[in-house]
């Protein structure tokens, strides 16, 4: 009993929840929707929870590294322009060098793209930790650079490129999986391995809750900021490698779109507090999962655009709603008044 009351009491079990019950909706519109087989054309495993995995990778770069910018108490509105950034970059290295199987190219596209991710990072940082500007605002204003570089990597046009081991990224597959989703499950892992068998983590956590006390305490909170930004920034740029190697084109207005967005209600929905402090990296990774799944979800049922934010944002408030211990403490009292009431009667 003690285990099924934390469960319900743990923000991303309700997470797990709501992607159960979207699949369950789209199930019950197709009931072959969960089904999976080899795609003839292309010999690899398809169906709708791989497109559901492949879709998450991006949304769980960008989460990961806004889980330990809200930790800090700040947030990170840039991650959806530098993802462009990051994507144009990558295209526009690989149309240069015009090597269509070479593995040096991608690998040089790859590398230019997180570098620059840092460096857009390192700036947000800069202006967070060192010139003491707000995350809201230091973040906006790279939020609309970062887009306009992007057009000014590209020349303002979409640009696409050929090159196949980039391309393999997110339509390659390994163990029957989506690449980009197994390589975002090993940063994962290895970034969580890294925060809390290392003190990394807690000091993180100690900046959100009280920064005086953490400074006291002898933590430093600028080279931590720093260095919280700056892996932002390099996730954000290798969620854009993600989203660009899936068609091999970046869109400079609409690669990363209001994917900051996305980024925020996955930490949220995963426990993370927007306060600040104790952090769930698992939660944000479920929470894009949820994210994804409600996306795909969405495409699905054929909600049109005009009232897809609308049923996005219906889905988003009932699951915060669950999370709620005092919605579920009310919710159950009144059944239980209901349940007098029937007895007595």
């Amino acid at each position: 009993m003690s285990v099924v009351k934390t469960l319900l009491r743990t923000p991303w079990f309700w997470g797990i929840v709501g992607i159960l019950l979207l699949l369950s909706l789209n199930v019950m519109k197709d009931p072959t929707y969960l089904s999976i087989g080899i795609n003839p054309t292309t010999g690899l495993v398809a169906g709708n929870l791989l497109d559901i995995l492949r879709v998450s990778a991006p949304i769980i770069m960008i989460a990961l590294g806004m889980t330990f910018v809200i930790a800090t108490k700040g947030i990170d509105l840039s991650v959806g322009s530098i993802m462009a950034v990051g994507g144009a970059a990558a295209m526009e290295t690989l149309r240069a060098l015009n090597a269509p199987s070479s593995f040096g190219a991608m690998f040089t596209a790859i590398g230019i793209a997180l570098a620059i991710g840092a460096v857009l990072g390192l700036v947000n940082g800069l202006l967070v930790s060192v010139i003491g500007l707000q995350p809201f605002i230091s973040t906006l204003v790279m939020m609309l650079a970062a887009r306009g570089i992007a057009r000014v990597i590209t020349g303002g046009q979409n640009t696409n490129s050929a090159n196949a081991p980039f391309q393999q990224i997110s339509n390659g597959q390994v163990l029957g999986l989506p690449t980009s989703f197994v390589i975002a499950v090993v940063i994962v892992v290895l970034v969580s391995v890294v925060m809390r068998r290392t003190a990394l983590g807690l000091m993180i956590e100690s900046i959100g809750v009280n920064p005086d006390a953490s400074r006291l305490a002898g933590i430093r909170p600028r080279p931590i900021l720093l260095a919280v930004y700056v892996l932002s920034g390099i996730l954000a740029a290798g969620g854009g490698l993600f989203t660009v190697s899936e068609v091999m084109t970046v869109d400079v207005s609409g690669t990363g779109y209001q994917m900051e967005l996305d980024a925020i209600l996955a930490v949220v929905i995963g426990g993370t507090s927007l306060a600040g402090g104790k952090f769930s990296i698992l939660g944000s990774t479920i929470g894009a999962l949820l994210i994804a799944t409600l996306n795909k979800t969405v495409l699905f049922l054929g909600v049109s655009a005009a009232a897809t934010p609308a049923f996005k944002a219906i889905v988003i408030v009932l699951l915060v709603l669950l999370q709620s211990e005092r919605v579920r403490a009310f919710v159950l009292q009144a059944g239980r008044r209901r349940t007098r009431k029937e007895v007595v009667a």
